[in-house]
């Protein structure tokens, strides 16, 4: 039997939505009454903050966004007494990436679609939650998982991006809505818009981006909006638009069309959007900003010449008054390999060469740590941090990119470094001032690069014409149907240093001056989370297995491990309550680590519920309760075969095209369709084609789906059905 589980699980796809459910607390303490200048966050304040280390006000702590904590109460002498302080279920199973907020005694935190959570951060009580009430249309567009990334708490108000492109303004206090406004341009078009980051305060804005670039349609852009009533201040788009429709609308993008192909494909919108990674300057008034791959990957098929693109996959400085560029540094110019721009960037001032530097630091998901000038984007110095052959290397001066020919995909598949997930990708790294080290969660992993134009997979959603497979599930036999003839796994990985033909995460320390590794160490899972570092002496992150580690900050010796029983991808918080110093992270494994390939079962979402939750310690708790184990049920009988071979074939086609990209063959974040029950067997086609659950998430496809092909896709799911089933009775 040919293993279409495989061939369906590594393709790095998109994602479509499920609904959250209730949510409650492990706890029943009554939490401390709020105190009157609860969420009354200003930039005064922030600055007073970054010496107590009591609050952790904005995402990475500080204005910097260094993910450090002065705090040291929790420590190399003590951590080994970490235990659990307090859990708050979220009633989810779906990725979770947000750090959350504490001002006051009281944590926030977001969740799947944008849903907001309020809560005594000494004891997890719930004070009060916020539900977006999202259009779950939108759900189709997502690239990764319902996630969200973080939210901003200003002057007494919540502000928080909504799945659907929505803004909204929360009172801190109530979680009553003040005010919501939509962020996508031309909602009406269907732009396969999404917002999964954190929105930022830039002076007297709030600003916030959107995802989309992996699909047809998205042409990047940034928002910003008046803090009291969200009015639209300006808005700055990160790519020309089509020279069809007229002369560039932004004095900023004159310069970047002569930058594109003429033959590009303007249909597919350009890309560049900003779906993380945004810092503000107070002092400078400067957003930064960073930019996703330009739309399509291919920029060099069907005769093109490409070009830079600019400003895809950048880093972009903006007058925050005036929404007017002020600088830009592209950081891959002629990207075809999904190397984003979007990892989170750290401000901070070094010493280089002897001279005071204000910098911005990014750990780039293309394998080189780039240090730029933040004033004026002069670029500084660049050096790789993982092993990498997309380019023969940069130029010591620019850091621009030698192009190598031989990581050109486009005539025939090629094994490239770093993979697509990044070496780096949007999980939040951490630069400790008293170390002077940035700690890195970073990722030693290959990516098989197939074009798909001209083979039986055609356009895949979610990756245009491109297949990224990682090595270990590289099959050419299984992967036959959709991509037809392939080399040998060994010929593609002909000179790929042996200790690297399995994807590894690591977690480096990495001196930003000298740009070079202090130490390193496995995390343990190829799929890791972000970090947190403090004056305790200490590093933490959690990763896929359900473990979070507490590491020396100055060896990498591991202190301490506590099993979670959830898998982590967010960076973990510290703050203190009373006295008494805690550690939270928001625990449950998904995002596009969730999606594209089944649970691996050594992994704490495959052995456990992946049961979403914010998860409290401190000195003196106790083990961290685990979440129920999971037991799949036996395959039931499968309803009767339908259709003929030719047209299982179609559907397997028409799977892996549209729906592999959330539902894989196996125990994952979202439902095994081998599994459907008879009652969803009988909506099938009211599901798909009329989106009778697009409440739940669930968008309507009869946009690119016919009854027919509907009908192919029916079929191959039951014949996938068959084949478990069969399997099943035979090993009984």
């Amino acid at each position: 039997m040919r293993d279409t589980s495989l061939s369906v699980a590594v393709l790095l796809l998109s994602i479509a939505l499920a609904s959250c459910g209730k949510k409650e607390s492990s706890t029943s303490v009554a939490p401390p009454l709020p105190t009157a200048s609860q969420g009354d966050v200003d930039f005064t304040r922030l600055k007073k903050s970054a010496q107590t280390g009591d609050d952790w006000m904005v995402n990475g702590r500080d204005i910097g966004g260094t993910y450090f904590s002065p705090l040291s109460a929790i420590n190399k002498s003590n951590v080994g007494q970490l235990g659990f302080a307090w859990d708050y279920k979220l009633g989810t199973r779906r990725g979770l990436e947000a750090t959350p907020i504490v001002v006051d005694g009281v944590m926030y935190a977001v969740g799947n679609f944008g849903h907001v959570y309020s809560v005594a951060a000494d004891t997890g009580r719930e004070l009060w939650t916020y539900d977006p009430n999202i259009d779950g249309q939108y759900g189709r567009y997502a690239c990764c998982d319902a996630v969200n990334r973080g939210l901003v708490v200003w002057k007494g108000k919540v502000y928080v991006g909504a799945l659907d492109g929505f803004l909204h303004a929360i009172d801190a206090k109530t979680g009553a809505v003040v005010w919501k406004t939509d962020t996508l341009i031309d909602r009406a078009a269907h732009r396969p818009y999404t917002i999964t980051g954190a929105p930022v305060i830039a002076g007297n804005v709030i600003v916030i981006g959107n995802a989309g670039a992996d699909f047809k349609g998205a042409r990047g852009y940034v928002s910003a909006y008046d803090l009291d009533s969200g009015v639209l201040r300006w808005r700055f788009f990160t790519v020309p638009q089509d020279p069809k429709l007229g002369p560039q609308d932004q004095p900023h993008l004159i310069a970047a069309a002569k930058t594109w192909d003429p033959r590009h494909r303007w249909e597919f919108g350009g890309g560049g959007t900003v779906w993380d990674g945004m810092s503000y300057d107070p002092d400078l008034d400067l957003l930064y900003i960073g930019t996703a791959n330009s739309s399509p990957y291919t920029i060099k098929d069907d005769g093109r010449r490409g070009g830079d693109d600019l400003y895809a996959a950048s880093i972009v400085a903006i007058h925050a008054k005036s929404g007017e560029m002020a600088w830009y540094y592209q950081v891959v110019p002629q990207d075809q390999w999904d190397y984003d721009s979007t990892q989170k960037m750290i401000l901070a001032d070094l010493t280089i060469a002897g001279v005071p530097r204000k910098v911005l630091m990014q750990a780039s998901k293309n394998g080189f740590f780039y240090v730029l000038d933040r004033t004026t984007g002069e670029f500084i110095s660049a050096r790789n941090f993982a092993y990498f052959n997309w380019t023969k290397g940069l130029d010591p001066k620019t850091g621009r990119p030698s192009p190598n020919v031989a990581a050109e995909y486009v005539n025939a598949p090629k094994v490239i470094f770093p993979s697509a997930a990044g070496a780096h990708s949007w999980q939040p790294m951490s630069f400790n001032p008293e170390t002077g080290l940035v700690y890195i969660p970073a990722a030693e992993a290959a990516m098989v690069y197939i074009e798909t134009q001209k083979r039986p997979a055609g356009l895949i959603e979610g990756n245009f014409t491109v297949a990224g497979i990682f090595p270990q599930g590289y099959d050419p036999k299984s992967l036959a149907p959709l991509f037809g003839s392939l080399p040998s796994k060994s010929a593609l990985m002909h000179g790929t240093p042996p200790s690297l033909n399995k994807a590894v995460s690591v977690l480096k320390a990495w001196d930003p001056v000298k740009q070079q590794l202090v130490w390193e160490r496995p995390s343990g899972a190829f799929w890791h989370g972000g970090v947190m570092s403090t004056a305790g002496g200490i590093v933490v992150q959690g990763n896929a297995a359900g473990m979070m580690s507490i590491f020396d900050a100055a060896t990498g010796e591991v202190l301490k491990t506590i099993d979670v029983g959830t898998g982590m991808m967010a960076a973990p918080m510290t703050y203190r309550v009373h006295g008494d110093q805690y550690i939270a992270v928001m625990a449950g494994y998904g995002g596009a680590t969730g999606l594209y390939s089944p649970f691996p079962p050594d992994s704490a979402p495959y052995k456990y519920a992946n049961e979403g939750r914010i998860v409290a310690f401190k000195i003196g708790g106790g083990p961290v309760p685990k979440p129920d184990l999971v037991t799949d049920a036996p395959f039931s009988d499968p309803p009767p075969r339908e259709g003929k071979a030719t047209d299982i074939a179609h559907g397997e086609i028409l799977y892996n095209r549209f729906c592999s990209r959330c539902h894989t063959m196996g125990r994952s974040v979202l439902p095994d369709l081998r599994r459907l029950s008879p009652a969803t067997h009988t909506l099938f086609y009211q599901i798909v084609l009329e989106g009778i659950y697009a409440p739940q998430g669930m968008g309507r496809w009869d946009d690119v789906l016919s009854r027919k092909d509907a009908e192919d896709l029916h079929a191959f799911l039951i014949d996938q059905s068959w084949q478990a089933y069969t399997q099943q009775t035979a090993a009984h």
